[in-house]
């Protein structure tokens, strides 16, 4: 004679709860590339542009080894230290532990880019102009270059605050005025490839 089938127990699987998966994180590659990092202290000496940065990057470091914890990952893409970053290589030739460090700048840089994007809002338009600029003449024309940024970031008081630095350079001929022109299209196969090339990676 068959017994009647009991209730499942309150810990059963049908009564646990599911717990909410954890964001991915997203500076696991960047961690993967600089976890032999040993604290020296030696990219932050070497860097040409420490001094205008607002976390060094041996700091910089320090948070993307400890940036599980989603504070430490925020504040790390507040910090313009790596937007700062002008690619010299010099902090990767002179790493003792032979880290790729510019790399994984570039790295963050994409990161941000992604996952931050209004906090990147300016870098992406300032890159953009700068290419539109090639794309147009073969070559970055200054001053096209500069006001193709300005259109982009649809605020009329962010001239004003180049506008010193831009009578400094027009006073020493570094810099001629113009006006952004169409430019003869003779590299737009290049980038188009470049864009296909993006899209399917």
């Amino acid at each position: 004679m068959k017994t009647a089938q009991k209730n499942p127990p309150a810990h059963s699987v049908h009564s646990v709860h599911k717990t909410p998966t954890n964001p991915p994180d997203i500076l696991a590659p960047v961690r993967e590339m600089i976890q032999a990092c040993i604290q020296c202290g030696t990219c932050t000496g070497s860097c040409p542009n420490a001094f205008a940065m607002d976390i060094s990057p041996r700091g910089m470091w320090r948070m993307v080894i400890m940036g599980e914890d989603e504070s430490i990952t925020e504040e790390l893409f507040n910090t313009k230290t790596f937007s700062l970053c002008s690619s010299c290589y010099t902090c990767t030739l002179r790493c003792p532990r032979g880290l790729p460090l510019t790399d994984a700048i570039q790295a963050l840089k994409r990161i941000q880019t992604r996952h931050y994007p209004e906090k990147a809002k300016k870098n992406i338009h300032f890159y953009a102009s700068f290419l539109e600029s090639v794309r147009r003449h073969g070559r970055v024309r200054e001053t096209e270059f500069m006001t193709l940024f300005f259109l982009s970031m649809k605020n009329p008081f962010l001239p004003f605050s180049f506008a010193p630095l831009a009578i400094r350079l027009m006073a020493k001929g570094k810099v001629k005025p113009g006006f952004p022109s169409a430019g003869n299209g003779a590299l737009d196969p290049i980038f188009q490839k470049a864009r296909e090339l993006e899209a399917s990676s």
